[in-house]
């Protein structure tokens, strides 16, 4: 079992946006006097927090590309095949020294970093100061803050600052705006975070970087038609990289005098105050920023320990538990009846779909609460027996999706044995706090084995810090094992507290094997 911690209160100064203000150019003043306050220290637990997180992306984009996935292959042989624009030195691509097409660039890195969806997610919940809106985000802009301080010159402690104003504009926003209950795909978050950081680090003033911000919300605002239908295709996974993409667009262009519209917070006919009616003058919402010190919504994000829906991480832990409890279960899992799963509104309809229990694409499987299960149970059946199996052993990999995984006929078999129900509003309640999810396994010689209620898995903001950090750095030695000569030079390389500006330039430039070098 982990032990549940709280994760760290707000500790530092903020900004308060109300609802009656003009909050696009709230953002603006923000987001410029943030990169300038280096005199304002960032919290120790910040930084090493940032640092964990860039990193992990960083080893989920070089596995994606070592494996030749589709849509990092084909957005990076776009951005090789790109030159930089008039007045920029370019940008590098993961695992080449060639410059190019900054917004190319960037959708190629982003791609990468989101394909497997592995890297950091955020729930939108802080509830110590009524911010419960719940949207999902993850770590994927990580690519526009390089890209800006490739562009700015900008030294690895100012990097970090961008990287953190992204994380922190897309992370408060996701507390008070929930974008799925408008069928709108959460990575418009990070558009209009992106374009906000990316124009203000190339030193926009508040009026340019406003119009970066009108013209992300006004101009590209993607709906989840992307994660609909049966079996998911590469919008899914790209959906982060295109926002990148079009973000670092709007900003380029309000840097180059192109004025998209105001106060587009209090626009009616935005995606805020259309979905959302509030009276004349007032957005839905009140949107509270980090200063300094650790009061940011990094604190309350968290790690995936491998390759699955963040919302199955309850199911997993409590198999975890199970073969913690009764050894004997890893060494009989023919004799398993039933799995029965209980689990929480929204994950039951997200990742317990009846069209999820056939997955034919790593996309819909990697989303399939069925699938994800069967597999860690044959892996567990395949794990050595000196002790129970635990996160180390039945961390999900890249090769737990590969076709012939997929089409493994003993995986239907226990797809078959697998029940998933909803847990009703004593569920409900508990996320999104937690993860809440319970499983029962039902055996031929065991009887019935109870995983018992999880609510704050290995990975959530709130289990074990230190363990989880020990799983996440295994989970990026075993994502770039193979795919860079050295890992632990690239542990070191990726850390940005320190770096000059050129160290961050060429940050990416490193070889990864098999990739084009362009």
């Amino acid at each position: 079992m982990t032990t549940p911690t709280a994760p760290p209160a707000a500790d530092g100064p903020t900004r308060l946006l109300p609802a009656d203000s003009n909050q696009a150019r709230g953002l603006a003043a923000y987001a410029i006097d943030f990169l300038g306050r280096s005199a304002v220290s960032l919290g120790r637990r910040t930084i090493g927090l940032l640092e964990r997180f860039h990193l992990d992306s960083v080893g989920c984009g070089v596995s994606a590309i070592a494996a030749g996935t589709n849509a990092p292959r084909v957005l990076r042989r776009e951005a090789l095949a790109s030159t930089p624009s008039m007045g920029s030195a370019g940008v590098v691509c993961f695992g080449s020294s060639r410059r190019c097409l900054t917004e190319r660039a960037v959708a190629a890195n982003a791609s990468a970093v989101r394909e497997w969806d592995s890297n950091g997610t955020n729930f939108g919940y802080d509830p110590d100061h009524g911010r419960t809106a719940g949207e999902f985000g993850h770590n994927d802009y990580y690519p526009v803050a390089i890209a800006a301080a490739t562009e700015a010159g900008l030294d690895g402690d100012a990097t970090l600052r961008v990287m953190l104003l992204i994380d922190e504009i897309r992370g408060r926003l996701a507390e008070v705006f929930a974008l799925r209950n408008h069928a709108i795909d959460h990575v418009h978050h990070g558009t209009v975070a992106s374009a906000t950081a990316f124009a203000a680090a190339l030193g926009g003033d508040e009026e340019q970087v406003e119009a970066a911000i009108g013209m992300a919300v006004a101009h590209y605002v993607p709906f989840r038609a992307i994660r609909a239908g049966h079996q998911l295709s590469d919008s899914k996974g790209a959906s982060a990289a295109l926002a990148a993409e079009a973000a670092v667009m709007c900003g380029r262009r309000a840097l180059a005098g192109f004025v998209g519209p105001r106060d587009v917070f209090r626009n009616p006919l935005a995606v805020y105050r259309c979905n959302v009616p509030t009276p004349e003058g007032r957005s839905p919402f009140d949107l509270e920023l980090g200063l300094g010190g650790d009061a940011f919504a990094i604190h309350a994000m968290h790690f995936k320990l491998g390759l699955y829906e963040h919302q199955s991480a309850g199911a997993l832990e409590s198999l975890v538990n199970l073969f913690a409890q009764q050894p004997a279960l890893a060494a009989t899992i023919d004799g398993i009846r039933r799995v029965r799963v209980r689990i929480y509104e929204p994950a039951y309809t997200i990742i317990a779909d009846p069209a999820k229990r056939t997955p034919t694409t790593r996309q819909s499987a990697d989303h399939s609460l069925p699938y994800i299960l069967a597999r860690t149970l044959l892996k567990a059946a395949s794990a050595p027996r000196d002790h129970p199996p635990g996160w180390e052993a039945l961390m999900l990999l890249p090769d737990d999706y590969a076709a012939s995984a997929i089409g493994d006929p003993a995986v239907r078999g226990l797809i078959d044995r697998i029940v998933i129900e909803h847990g009703g509003p004593g569920y409900d309640a508990l996320y999104p706090d937690g993860i809440p999810t319970s499983v029962v396994i039902e055996h031929e010689s065991l009887g019935t084995l109870d995983g018992g209620l999880v609510r704050h898995p290995l990975g959530h903001a709130r289990s074990d810090v230190t363990r989880t950090a020990a799983i996440v750095d295994l989970k990026f030695d075993r994502l770039v094992a193979g795919a860079v000569a050295d890992p632990i030079g690239l542990r070191e390389r990726m850390r940005l507290s320190g770096k000059s500006a050129a160290a961050v330039a060429d940050l990416y430039a490193f070889p990864i094997l098999g990739a084009d070098p362009g």
